[in-house]
């Protein structure tokens, strides 16, 4: 069983434990001298480490996704922790489980897949609720897209992250056809398929069996292409489906991104696909701020290239201050009870 995991790794710790190459390059020295420079990671993190001593034969012994067992010395290095390795060997499958390795989502897969099922139960429109029928009762996407994590790095990076992403936009277009459907006409069962569907593409865009990495047809196609793909067969399975409901929604998918810079095909142009790139936009940069405030460390993080700033992490009231606060805002005296009452008619 793994006891030592990256977070708690400190400097001039001896480490001795399992965790996933997910980088393996062989260096040069400024002496000349070879080495092999890693990085390995569990479901806390990830550490560079490097093998300096027999490096040819050492690095014969496992390959890039391999979980070994690892040797090795934390020494402080360019800001940050380094293992200098002195052993590695690969460890058979049957001696490790991937949930030690892989971060994951805090809610069980599928349990959330249940709570997906009761939106899509949910549905008023009976072409659209068959679609999304017909696509999760397929049941190598339902697998994949219970465990997919919802990107490679940038938010909900883990097993069970997509679906998560998901609820949460599910859970926000109900608030939002709420906030603006007596002034609005909203499709919801269309903004809430745009939402469901979004990223499906990812399922296949991504692999998540070790580190998460691009697939091939990830890389030369891409989540959006490969979600518009599988909508358009899975439409052919649902009788007499509008062909104007499968081209809005083929668009929401297609834009969601927002910008052509960013990757859409195509810029949103009705009012469900912009309230989905909102939305999308939105969720994610709300779980990934919210993980990097979560990480210890100074007020400030570093400066984040995907952000293009900084975030500031303190100046947040904890639960405690809060009900201080609330405690002091009690009225207390005739005084104050009197303009209380007044205030609260």
């Amino acid at each position: 069983m793994k006891k030592t995991f990256v977070k708690e790794i400190k400097e001039k710790d001896r480490v001795t434990d399992c965790f996933i190459v997910t980088k393996k390059d062989l260096g040069i020295s400024k002496s000349g001298k070879p080495y092999l420079n890693l990085r390995l990671m569990d479901r806390t993190g990830e550490v560079e480490a490097r093998v300096w001593d027999d490096v040819e034969a050492v690095g014969k012994g496992f390959d890039r996704d391999d979980v070994v067992m690892v040797n090795a010395y934390a020494v402080s290095y360019a800001g940050g922790l380094q293992l200098n390795v002195s052993g590695v060997e690969r460890v058979s499958e049957e001696n490790y489980t991937l949930k030690d390795f892989l971060p994951t989502a805090q809610r069980e897969p599928g349990e959330m897949m249940n709570d997906l099922d009761a939106v899509v139960s949910g549905m008023k429109d009976r072409h659209i609720k068959a679609l999304l029928t017909a696509i999760f009762k397929d049941q190598e996407v339902r697998r994949r897209f219970m465990i997919a994590p919802a990107a490679k790095a940038m938010h909900h990076p883990y097993i069970g992250g997509l679906i998560e992403h998901v609820l949460s936009m599910c859970s926000l277009v109900d608030r939002i056809t709420d906030h603006y459907g007596k002034r609005v006409k909203i499709n919801k069962d269309l903004l809430t398929a745009g939402a469901i569907l979004h990223d499906i593409g990812k399922i296949y865009e991504l692999k998540y069996d070790r580190a998460f990495e691009y697939t091939d047809e990830g890389r030369l196609l891409g989540h959006i292409t490969m979600g518009v793909e599988l909508v358009g067969e899975k439409v052919k399975e649902v009788p007499e489906f509008p062909k104007e409901t499968s081209v809005l929604l083929k668009h929401m998918l297609l834009s969601h991104h927002g910008h052509l810079e960013f990757g859409s095909p195509k810029r949103p142009k009705t009012l469900e696909a912009i309230i989905l790139y909102y939305l999308d936009d939105l969720d994610a940069k709300v779980a990934a701020v919210s993980a990097l405030i979560a990480e210890e460390g100074e007020a400030w993080t570093p400066y984040q290239r995907l952000l293009e700033r900084p975030i500031y992490k303190g100046g947040r009231p904890n639960e405690e201050t809060q009900a201080e606060e609330k405690e002091e805002k009690k009225p207390g005296g005739d005084e104050e009870l009197e303009l209380f009452k007044k205030l609260t008619r």
